[in-house]
C-alpha cells in the first residue's frame, strides 16, 4: 500500500485527465479449449478465471499489475511493444511490469498466474460484518471489536496491509464507535492488530479506495468522499465516553490527525507520527488544523502540517500529542494494566467529566471539520494535486 504517503483520493484529478486505472481492469482469459499447457492445464486457467471474477476484495494495483504482466507473458511471450511515454502513466506501469518478466517462459508465467490467483483466493475470509445480540461484542470484516472488563476495544485488523484504511474500514470504525457509545462499556480503545504486537498502527488511507470512477465522475466522487470523511470525524468529535488510542507502531495521515480528538494517547517508543499533506498537494483533516496548534503551538504544528515533519514517539509526547510513551518490550502489559484500572471507575462520572472538558469546543470542532473537508474536496480536484500525484505515481510505477 502507498497509503503511508498518500491521503484520501490522491489519484482523482489524474484519473480525470488521463483516466487513470481504467485500463487496470483485469484481462479476460481467452484460452483454447483443447490441448494442455506445460505447468498449468486449460482447466487450471478456466478455474483461475472464475475465481478471479469472484474475489470480494480488490487485490491492489501492484497485484493487478502482476496479474496483467503474467497474462501477457503467458499469452504473447516477452514484451514486444514500444515503451510508452513517461506521461502515459498507466501504460508505462503496465509496460514496466510486463518487461520485468522477459526471462520468464510462457509456461512458467501461466503457472505463476494460476498460483497468484489461488493465493488471492486463499487470503480472503468469508467474514461478514455482524453484531452479536449478547455480550456486547461485535465482529466486522476489517476490525476486531470486543467488550470485556468494561472496555470496548476496536482493533484495526488488516496487518498484511499495514492497517491501511479502506472505505469499508471507515464505515466499520464509525459503526463500532456508535456501538461503543451506546453499550455498557466505561472506556473505548482504538488500536491495531494484536493489541500492541502489530508492526503498524496504520499506514493511512488505502489507495484502492477509489480506483473506479462512478457514473457521476470524479467531481461526485470527491463530494461523496468529503461527506464520508466529514461524518467519520464527526463520530470522534461527538463520542461521549473516554476514548483512548493505543498506538503500537508507525502512524500516518488520518490516524494521526485524529489523535487530537482522543482523550488519552499511549504509544510504544518505536511509534512515529507523520502527516505528509503538502508534498502531495493536500491539506489537513481530522480537525488537526485547529487542534494541533492548540496542543503543540503554531511553530511545531506548522512543521508537521505544512512541512511534513515526522515525529518520534518521544517528540510527540514532549509536544503534547501523545500522553505517555512506553518501552516496546513492555508496552502491551503496562498499557492494558492501566486501562483495566481506568475501566473500574464510575461510568457516568467519566462521561460527564468528558462532557465538561470537551463540550465547550464541540461547535468549533464541527465548524473546523466542515471547513477542512470542503478544502480537501477542492484539493482533490486541483491541477496542483494532479501534478504532485503524477510525479508520485511515476516514481512508484515499477514493480
Amino acid at each position: 500500500s502507498m497509503a503511508a504517503a498518500v491521503s484520501l483520493l490522491y489519484s482523482w484529478r489524474f484519473m480525470k485527465s488521463a483516466r487513470l486505472f481504467q485500463s487496470f481492469r483485469l484481462p479476460a482469459l481467452q484460452l483454447h479449449t483443447t490441448g494442455a499447457l506445460m505447468g498449468a492445464t486449460v482447466e487450471d486457467f478456466n478455474h483461475a478465471k472464475d475465481k478471479l471474477s469472484k474475489l470480494k476484495k480488490d487485490p491492489g494495483n501492484e497485484v493487478k499489475l502482476k496479474i496483467y504482466a503474467l497474462f501477457k507473458q503467458a499469452m504473447q511471450g516477452p514484451c514486444n511493444i514500444p515503451k510508452p511515454s513517461m506521461l502515459d502513466f498507466v501504460n508505462k506501469a503496465k509496460w514496466d511490469a510486463w518487461k520485468s518478466l522477459d526471462s520468464l517462459s510462457p509456461e512458467e508465467a501461466r503457472q505463476k498466474y494460476v498460483d497468484l490467483v489461488e493465493s488471492l483466493v486463499a487470503a480472503e475470509t468469508p467474514a461478514q460484518p455482524k453484531t452479536s445480540s449478547t455480550g456486547g461484542q461485535a465482529t466486522f470484516e476489517t476490525l476486531l471489536v470486543t467488550t470485556e472488563d468494561n472496555i470496548t476495544t476496536i482493533v484495526m485488523n488488516r496487518p498484511e496491509k499495514k492497517n491501511a484504511i479502506t472505505v469499508l474500514m471507515y464505515n466499520e470504525i464509525k459503526q463500532a464507535l456508535e456501538l461503543a457509545a451506546n453499550n455498557d462499556c466505561v472506556i473505548t480503545v482504538l488500536t491495531a492488530y494484536g493489541l500492541g504486537s502489530g508492526n503498524f498502527y496504520s499506514s493511512g488511507n488505502d489507495l484502492n479506495n477509489f480506483t473506479n470512477i462512478p457514473a457521476g465522475g470524479v467531481e461526485k466522487m470527491a463530494k461523496d468522499s468529503g461527506d464520508l470523511l466529514r461524518e467519520f470525524v464527526e463520530t470522534f468529535i461527538d463520542f461521549p465516553k473516554p476514548l483512548i488510542a493505543v498506538v503500537n507502531g508507525p502512524a500516518v495521515g488520518i490516524v494521526v490527525t485524529l489523535l487530537g480528538l482522543f482523550d488519552v494517547v499511549y504509544a510504544t517508543d518505536r511509534a512515529t507520527f507523520h502527516t505528509p499533506f503538502s508534498q502531495l498537494g493536500q491539506s489537513p483533516e481530522g480537525c488537526s488544523s485547529y487542534v494541533f496548534p492548540k496542543i503543540m503551538g503554531n511553530a511545531k504544528a506548522n512543521e508537521m502540517l505544512l512541512f511534513n515533519k515526522k515525529l518520534t514517539a518521544h517528540e510527540a509526547c514532549n509536544l503534547g500529542l501523545v500522553t505517555e510513551v512506553f518501552p516496546d518490550s513492555t508496552f502491551q502489559k503496562e498499557v492494558w494494566t492501566r486501562l483495566k484500572e481506568y475501566a473500574k471507575l464510575p461510568k457516568n462520572s467519566l462521561a460527564f467529566s468528558k462532557q465538561l472538558i470537551r463540550g465547550i469546543e464541540k461547535e468549533k470542532l464541527h465548524l473546523v471539520n466542515n471547513q477542512e473537508c470542503e478544502r480537501l474536496v477542492e484539493r482533490w480536484l486541483s491541477d496542483e494535486c494532479m501534478n504532485a500525484i503524477m510525479s508520485f505515481f511515476q516514481a512508484k510505477s515499477k514493480l
